[in-house]
């Protein structure tokens, strides 16, 4: 039988659940973003680039955008988080496969690894789409549009 004081305690955690998948909407989605931002003000051009020497479509290239504007949007807002995740989780992957591939078993001069940034916006979208934006989102908690 549960008490009254584990009662409140599961209430308040369930609230701390959700204000931790906020700050991980947030940081994931602006962080990412600002790059989206920058690449909207420069042009695609180092995106195109790498993708007409692949062989590949420069068309193809446009598709940054969904990848770092549209879908952090959509994760800032919490609308279609785990969409907006999975998108950003697939954004990283050919972001690493068409740029990045020489940096994947890489360090830096400070002992890191080279691809820290990119392993972190995809394991952060990783998380998303297993957690869900939460209470605090205009899908809400267990919304249709979560």
């Amino acid at each position: 039988m549960r008490t009254e004081t584990q009662a409140i305690d599961a209430a308040t955690l369930s609230r701390y659940d959700d204000l931790g998948k906020l700050v991980l909407r947030l940081a994931l989605g602006l962080m990412l973003l600002l790059h989206g931002i920058a690449k909207l003000v420069g042009g695609i051009g180092f995106v195109t680039g790498a993708l007409q020497k692949l062989g590949l479509p420069e068309a193809i290239g446009y598709l940054v955008y969904v990848g770092e504007v549209i879908a952090p949007l959509l994760i800032v807002f919490g609308l279609w988080t785990r969409l907006g995740a999975l998108i950003v989780a697939g954004n990283m992957i050919v972001a690493v496969l068409l740029v990045h591939t020489a940096q994947l078993f890489a360090l830096s001069a400070t002992g890191g690894w080279e691809l820290e940034l990119q392993g972190m916006f995809f394991f952060a979208a990783v998380a998303l789409i297993l957690l869900g934006a939460g209470r605090y989102s205009i899908g809400g908690r267990a919304g249709r549009w979560n």
